[in-house]
C-alpha cells in the first residue's frame, strides 16, 4: 500500500507539473506582441507561502482506486494541448427540458456544460450584453445582435476562458469545477419572468431561465454539490446581484439545503449617476442609466429581490444598481469592478476616442472613481482596480491584474477559505486579503491594468500616451496630488509597460 501511495504521489505531481508547463506553452495572450511577464504567484492554496499549489487528495487512494484514477484523469486534462488526441475540453450545448421558457424570439433557451466528475464544486456563469427596453430598440437589437435574443445559431460547443478555463495555469482554483455557461438571450438583465405577447413582441424570461437551468442540472450532479458559485459579467454581473438569493431559495425549497450558494459579480456594479451631458433617450447608449431601467423593468415584467423591493416600493428600478441592492442580499457575494468602467462612462456620455477630453470630462472621470470607491467601502469582499476597462473574469489575463500586490484569483481563493472556515461570515484568516480597492486617482495608475488600445488605430498606448490623449496636464495633476511634476512623470514612466 505504501508503494502504491508513493507511485500515486509521483504520478500526480508529474502530471500536474507537465500540465502546467504544457498549458503555459500553449496559452493565448491578449496581445500578439510580447508583453510583460506576469508577477510570480505569491501564495499557496493552504497558507501564505511563495509558490502556488493545486489541492490534491491522496487519502482515498489506498481504499478506492477509482477515486484515484478520477483525480489522474482530471489532472491529465491539463496535458491536452501537448496530446495528439484532444480530450473533451469544451462545454456542450443543452437546451432546457422546459420548452416554455425561451429566448426573446421564442426559440429554446439553454446552457453549455462541462462536467468534472468527482468535483462537488459548480460554477454557473451568466453572460452579459447590455439590454433593450422598448419594441423599437429591441427590434434593432434583433437585427444587429440576434445571438443575444435567439438560440437559433448557437454553436454546439464553447471553450471556457478565464475563470471558466479548464487550464490550471489560467484558472488556478476553479479549473476542475463543473462549468456552466448560460448564454444571454433575454435582453432583460436576467430579471424577466414574462412570456412573449403580441404587445411586446418578445419574451423576457431571464430569471426563469436561471431557475430552469438549475432544475436541469440537479439531474446531472448538482444535487451532490457542496458549493455553487453564481458568476456573471456586465449585465450578467447585475444578474448575479438580482438572482443569487433566488437561486439559494430555490435549492433550499427543493430540499438541497447542503449546497452553499455564493455570488461573483463582475462589472455589474453600475451607478445611477447623472450623465456628463444629457441626451435624448433613444437607446441604451444615449439614455441615462436610471431612465433605461425604469422603462425596461416595466417592459420586461422584471422581478427584483423581495427585501430590496420592499425597501424601494414603487421604485424597484433602484434594485438594478449594486450599492442599492447589495444591503438586501443574504448570500455571500464577491464584487469585481473596474473603478473606471468603460460601459459606465459610455452611458454617462464620456467619449474616450477622437479629440482629447476636456478638463470638465477629466474631472468627471476622476469623480466617477471617487463615487465608486464610496459605494464599495462597505462591501466585505471585493476587487476594484483603478483601470479603464470592462469585464475581467473570463479574460485569459485575469490572473495578471493586481490590487495592492494581490491578484484576483488569490483574493477569490482567500474568500473561499474564509467562507469555508467561518460559516458565520466572520473576518477572513489573517494575511488573506479580500477587501481590495486601489487608492490612486486616475485611470490606469495601476501598473497591472490591461493593455490600452486606441479604438481607431488599434495601436497600444502606454500610460503617458493615454493620459496625453485624454488631455492630461502633468503640472496641474502633480499640483492636485501635492507632488513634484518630475516625480509624477517618473511614476508614470515606471508604469509605461502597462
Amino acid at each position: 500500500m505504501t508503494a502504491i501511495r508513493m507511485v500515486s504521489s509521483v504520478l500526480l505531481l508529474v502530471l500536474m507539473q507537465s500540465g502546467a508547463l504544457c498549458a503555459r506553452r500553449f496559452r493565448g495572450g491578449r496581445n500578439p506582441q510580447p508583453r510583460r511577464a506576469p508577477p510570480p504567484p505569491t501564495y499557496r492554496a493552504d497558507r501564505g507561502d511563495t509558490t502556488e499549489s493545486f489541492p490534491l487528495d491522496f487519502t482515498a487512494v489506498e481504499e478506492n482506486m477509482n477515486d484515484f484514477m478520477t483525480q489522474v484523469k482530471n489532472l491529465a486534462q491539463s496535458l491536452y494541448p501537448c496530446s495528439a488526441q484532444k480530450l473533451d475540453y469544451d462545454m456542450r450545448l443543452n437546451f432546457l427540458e422546459n420548452t416554455s421558457v425561451t429566448c426573446n424570439d421564442g426559440s429554446p433557451a439553454g446552457y453549455y456544460l462541462k462536467e468534472s466528475r468527482g468535483s462537488r464544486r459548480w460554477l454557473i456563469f451568466l453572460e452579459g450584453g447590455w439590454y433593450c427596453f422598448n419594441k423599437e430598440n429591441c427590434d434593432s437589437r434583433y437585427e444587429t445582435m440576434r445571438r443575444l435574443m435567439s438560440s437559433s445559431k448557437w454553436p454546439q460547443t464553447k471553450t471556457g476562458t478565464g475563470i471558466l478555463s479548464p487550464l490550471p495555469e489560467e484558472n488556478p482554483h476553479w479549473w476542475n469545477a463543473n462549468m456552466v455557461f448560460i448564454p444571454y438571450c433575454s435582453s432583460d438583465v436576467w430579471s424577466g419572468v414574462t412570456a412573449k405577447t403580441e404587445q411586446s413582441g418578445y419574451a423576457f424570461m431571464g430569471s426563469l431561465i436561471i431557475q430552469e437551468v438549475l432544475k436541469d442540472l440537479l439531474n446531472k450532479g448538482l444535487d451532490n454539490a457542496k458549493v455553487l458559485l453564481l458568476a456573471g459579467s456586465s449585465a450578467g454581473g447585475t444578474g448575479v446581484l438580482l438572482n443569487v438569493d433566488r437561486v439559494a431559495e430555490l435549492l433550499e425549497g427543493l430540499g438541497h439545503t447542503g449546497i452553499q450558494v455564493r455570488g461573483l459579480s463582475d462589472s455589474g456594479w453600475f451607478l445611477d449617476n447623472k450623465q456628463y451631458h444629457c441626451t435624448d433617450c433613444v437607446d441604451t447608449v444615449s439614455c441615462a442609466p436610471t431612465e433605461t431601467i425604469k422603462r425596461g423593468i416595466k417592459y420586461w415584467g422584471g422581478v427584483v429581490p423581495e427585501k430590496c423591493k420592499q425597501a424601494h416600493e414603487g421604485e424597484e428600478w433602484n434594485c438594478f444598481f449594486g450599492y442599492r441592492v447589495f444591503p438586501s442580499i443574504k448570500s455571500p457575494v464577491f464584487v469585481v469592478q473596474w473603478l473606471f468602467d468603460e460601459a459606465q462612462l459610455t452611458v454617462d456620455n464620456i467619449q474616450l476616442t477622437g479629440q482629447p477630453v476636456q478638463e470638465g470630462q477629466w474631472r468627471y472621470i476622476q469623480n466617477l472613481g471617487i463615487e465608486l470607491r464610496n459605494t464599495l467601502k462597505d462591501v466585505p469582499a471585493m476587487f476594484a482596480p483603478a483601470c479603464l476597462s470592462h469585464e475581467v473574469i473570463t479574460r485569459n489575463y485575469w490572473i495578471d491584474v493586481q490590487v495592492k500586490g494581490t491578484s484576483l484569483p488569490r483574493a477569490l481563493h482567500c474568500w473561499d477559505r474564509s467562507l469555508h472556515d467561518n460559516r458565520n461570515n466572520k473576518a477572513p484568516p489573517k494575511g488573506c486579503p479580500v477587501h481590495l480597492i486601489d487608492s490612486c486617482p486616475w485611470p490606469h495608475c495601476n501598473p497591472t491594468c490591461p493593455t490600452i488600445r486606441d479604438q481607431f488605430t488599434g495601436q497600444e498606448m502606454n500610460v503617458i500616451q493615454f493620459l496625453m490623449h485624454m488631455g492630461f496636464d502633468v503640472q496641474k495633476m502633480a499640483q492636485q496630488q501635492g507632488m513634484d511634476p518630475s516625480k509624477l512623470l517618473g511614476m508614470l514612466s515606471r508604469n509605461k509597460e502597462v
